[in-house]
């Protein structure tokens, strides 16, 4: 089944909710950097809210940059996803792995991220300087993160539950969903949707279950009437690095050091954290290079 992503409002407007099934995503991010379960669940979560974020920018070129930074084994994540919620990511340690959670017999992601440090989102809408948000981590489970940078930075009342469920074949399903108060909602359909959010399962759960994502809408907000806007476009990971891309990060590190990577190797090898593939560049090419420099 492909993956999607779909935006509803309910209640008559006055709530926004987008859903997202995200497990074609995380299972090819498993498979590219050979993820264990646990950086899996992690970096799952972080792909699915970013291709989220990412497809509520504006532009054709806008992009939207994911970070989490905490002080757990797991090291930095990050993700990247366009406005057509095609996303990729990496994190440094993607072989931890840790015994499950204690008190709910899960995957340890809390402990793998840590609960301190910071996360950020950087959106580039394609003006001079991008937006930079950040807030501290509070748990490392990247849902609960996320929901207080959105409450703390920028002051919008969001739900956000991200979930991967993985099992000795891979990743059986993952996905999220942000609910958004907006300032028209009264207390009536808050209380509404903490009633449907206590009763309603896990979404990795929901997911494996076989429902669609207008029904999980549905059950987390309470609201049977939904006003939702289908889109058509699969979103997807997709790198998009390329030799040449890899030749404008040569550049930037200037003329002598290209000479002593010339001098001590002979050639350069560019790995891209997001999808692992390899660029060399020969002796000659460097050179090449070397005359392009400022």
């Amino acid at each position: 089944m492909d993956d999607k992503i779909i935006s509803c409002l309910a209640y008559g407007g006055k709530v926004n909710v987008r859903c997202i099934r995200s497990t074609n995503i995380v299972e090819e991010a498993r498979k590219l950097h050979d993820l264990s379960p646990t950086a899996t669940a992690a970096l799952g979560r972080l792909l699915t809210i970013t291709s989220l974020l990412g497809k509520e920018m504006k532009g054709e070129k806008g992009t939207i940059t994911t970070q989490v930074k905490g002080n757990g084994p797991i090291g930095n994540m990050t993700a990247v996803s366009d406005n057509l919620g095609n996303v990729k990511g990496y994190v440094a340690n993607p072989y931890v792995d840790l015994p499950l959670n204690s008190e709910n017999g899960k995957l340890n992601v809390g402990g793998a991220v840590g609960k301190e440090g910071m996360v950020y989102i950087i959106k580039d809408i394609g003006l001079r300087e991008p937006y930079v948000g950040m807030t501290p981590i509070i748990s490392g489970e990247i849902a609960e993160d996320f929901t207080n940078y959105f409450a703390t930075s920028e002051q919008t009342p969001t739900v956000v539950a991200l979930g991967v469920l993985v099992d000795k074949n891979g990743v059986k399903s993952a996905g999220g969903y942000l609910i958004t108060l907006m300032p028209d909602a009264t207390e009536n359909e808050i209380v509404k949707i903490e009633q449907a959010l206590k009763s309603a399962d896990s979404i990795s759960k929901m997911l494996d279950d076989g429902r669609d994502l207008i029904e999980i809408a549905e059950i987390v907000t309470g609201d049977q009437n939904l006003m939702y806007f289908e889109d058509n476009k699969v979103p997807q990971y997709i790198c998009g690095c390329s030799k040449e891309k890899m030749e404008k990060n040569l550049i930037t590190l200037g003329k002598n050091e290209i000479k002593d990577i010339i001098e001590k190797d002979g050639k350069a090898e560019l790995v891209c954290h997001f999808c692992n593939k390899k660029y060399v560049f020969d002796e000659q090419e460097l050179k090449d290079i070397i005359n392009i420099c400022k």
